[in-house]
């Protein structure tokens, strides 16, 4: 198992590129089902999550080629419609099969998803969705198994809640419905907007992408298609943070500020210096003082749950007292103990973190409790004096592309370690 040990008190200086979007990236991957023809995707991040996902993929009946950033999928026949569990317990998206297998086919056997300890995040709104479709369902051994004996209608529904998932999942049911479906309540974040354009690109009717109400009409067949994958922005607001931490100045380049804005206004409020161009965003910090925020995680265009952790490493080492509220997950603070084995003072009150800055954060041996909680901890690292080791940092190889080898480029000395 993997680890990494950082030498901390280094200042960032020098250009990053960022990565294609691990959340995007996956639905348009899945989405490669619902055709027989050819798709490629350009700007793949080749991540663990990316590999687990044609892993599935080929046992499907996918065939697919990998060169130069670029992802040959081909679906000529799906010649499988089970995804084991061994696959899908390592990822929660790779759940959103079931749609373009029961869509596409009329039959799925899921395995109940896996993923990140972060929360419950429960499947019944997945569930309801098939059952209002007219598709039935039971959950055998741990997998859901899904038929229709007739083509899938189209339908109106409601989220209780806002969830990137559930708008994926009834995207992709939807398209190749019967009729016209409408969803409420959407998630508006850019990686629905990203696959609803994909879709559309093969074929789909999708309106109202990025607003709150999408209607489909369904059509019977897409088409192949040649796409490229996004830049990441949770990679590209976890650099920011980190220079903002450390000190030093970094470009940031193929990124949009437009879907980071709220977070880079919040980084100038903590002291940071933000430049943007067309397709690059330059981070300077030149002063030691770090001015506290407060935080309150909420859908987009609210600010991500998935950057929550990286920002209290942040305000840590602010010169004040902060705040953070999780809205989103109700167990996204596994990381705060481990900041407090750096000499962090944070208190926890149910669903709110409650941060007094204190001048430095010393090194230690802390461990990685999710994706987001690693790139923390390496934030933490970076600012903090002395070493750092982090372990189980194969959570950070589920979304982070070559990550310490871009830190590395700026100035910052951190190596991994095999175990």
């Amino acid at each position: 198992m993997d680890s990494l040990i950082i030498n901390g008190g280094k200042k960032l200086i020098g250009n990053i590129p960022i990565s294609g979007s691990k959340n995007a990236c996956l639905p348009m991957m899945i989405a490669s089902l619902m055709t027989d023809e050819k798709m490629t995707l350009n700007n793949i991040p080749m991540l663990s999550d990316v590999k687990t996902l044609i892993a599935i993929l080929k046992s499907l009946g996918t065939n697919i080629e990998y060169k130069k950033d670029n992802l040959h999928l081909h679906t000529k026949e799906i010649i499988n419609h089970k995804a084991s569990y061994d696959l899908v317990k390592k990822m929660r998206a790779s759940f959103w099969v079931l749609a373009p297998l029961i869509a596409k086919k009329g039959y799925a056997e899921v395995s109940l998803p896996g993923g990140c300890a972060i929360g419950t995040r429960p499947i019944d709104i997945y569930l309801k969705m098939l059952k209002e479709m007219n598709i039935n369902y039971s959950i055998n051994n741990g997998y859901i198994v899904a038929k229709t004996e007739s083509p899938i209608k189209g339908i109106k529904f409601k989220l209780e809640k806002k969830s990137v998932g559930c708008t994926h999942f009834f995207l992709m049911l939807a398209c190749l419905a019967s009729g016209t479906s409408k969803l409420s309540n959407a998630a508006c974040e850019p990686e629905v907007i990203q696959l609803g354009m994909l879709l559309n690109k093969m074929g789909a009717k999708i309106k109202g992408l990025g607003s709150k109400q999408i209607i489909i009409e369904g059509v019977k067949k897409l088409n192949g298609t040649n796409e490229t994958i996004p830049s990441d922005r949770i990679e590209a607001g976890t650099f920011a943070i980190a220079v903002s931490a450390t000190g030093g100045e970094i470009k940031l380049e193929n990124t949009n500020y437009e879907e980071n804005k709220l977070l880079f206004n919040i980084l100038e409020k903590t002291g940071s210096k933000i430049n943007k161009s067309k397709n690059s965003i330059t981070i300077e910090k030149t002063n030691d003082k770090i001015y506290p925020v407060n935080i309150k995680t909420s859908p987009y265009p609210g600010f991500p749950t998935d950057l929550q952790a990286q920002i209290m490493a942040l305000m840590t080492i602010s010169n004040g007292k902060s705040e953070i509220k999780e809205n989103i997950f109700e167990n996204r603070f596994m990381h705060v103990q481990e900041l407090v084995r750096m000499g962090a003072n944070i208190k926890l009150d149910k669903d709110r973190a409650l941060i007094r800055g204190v001048k430095k954060l010393n090194g230690a041996n802390v461990m990685a409790t999710d994706l987001r909680a690693s790139a923390s901890l390496i934030i933490a690292g970076l600012a903090a004096i002395g070493k750092t080791s982090i372990s189980r940092i194969y959570h950070l190889d589920r979304g982070f592309y070559n990550l310490e080898s871009k830190l590395n480029n700026c100035g910052a000395s951190i190596k991994r370690i095999s175990e």
